[in-house]
């Protein structure tokens, strides 16, 4: 307990997944964590499962209320962009929409958040850590159905250490994590669309996704947020411009 005692952290898309287990897990170390989500039900329900977390509705699309909050909570300690979306299929089956809308919401709301949070960061002093959520389908390992994501977590992990080799003298780590597929409400929506369109049962699609991983499993929501926390901590002060690799040996 208190890997993160006091620390002023700022989790998006805290609402389900990673974003909520992290948003848990920070505040049970000790940060003063405001959670942010878009969605208010899930973030009612999350102040309900811990009271020491503060919540705030964000869309983090809309540049303005990013600028409010920022003006709102000052410097931070630590920042995880968790928010992302996962558009399937090939080059051939990506409308201008669908690129259009994966790289709005996996990097450039990533990007306009720390240009909003990042001059209190520096001011402060005393140093933050930025954690961008990436993917192993990335500049780390193509993989099929998943261009126009695979295109936009890669652009995460270029933005990652460009911040890090930027702001390393100042005190400012920017890390990215890579994770294979983990057991989250999206993969679930995933699975269940996936099955709809093949004819298969939800539980052959789900079975598929976990025999990629050489583990032969899926990854839980609480294992990426232990390395969220590490990369919180004070144990990773010799760490920045990573793209952390939690799959299982996939990428191997």
């Amino acid at each position: 307990m208190g890997r993160v005692q006091d620390k002023r952290i700022l989790v998006t898309a805290a609402g389900a997944g990673i974003g909520r287990a992290s948003a848990l897990m920070l505040a049970r170390e000790g940060g003063k964590v405001w959670a942010t989500d878009r969605d208010a039900a899930s973030l009612e329900s999350l102040a309900r499962e811990e009271p020491r977390i503060t919540t705030k509705v964000l869309d983090v699309l809309q540049p303005a209320a990013i600028a409010v909050l920022a003006g709102e909570l000052g410097a931070l300690d630590v920042l995880f962009n968790c928010a992302g979306h996962v558009a399937a299929g090939t080059i051939l089956d990506c409308s201008d929409e669908d690129w259009d809308f994966t790289f709005a919401l996996n990097v450039t709301s990533m990007f306009r958040i720390i240009r909003a949070f990042l001059p209190a960061m520096l001011k402060s002093g005393r140093g933050a850590s930025i954690i961008n959520m990436a993917s192993i389908a990335s500049s780390i390992k193509a993989v099929p159905q998943r261009f126009a994501y695979g295109a936009s977590k890669a652009a995460v992990i270029g933005l990652t250490k460009s911040i890090a080799a930027d702001f390393a003298a100042q005190g400012i780590r920017c890390n990215a994590i890579c994770p294979a597929t983990v057991e989250t409400p999206s993969l679930h929506r995933r699975i269940a669309e996936q099955a709809a369109r093949s004819g298969e049962s939800a539980e052959k699609v789900h079975a598929a996704f976990a025999a990629r991983q050489p583990i032969g499993r899926l990854g839980s929501v609480d294992e990426v947020a232990a390395l969220v926390t590490y990369l919180a901590s004070d144990e990773s002060t010799f760490t920045t411009g990573t793209a952390q690799i939690i799959d299982a040996g996939w990428s191997n």
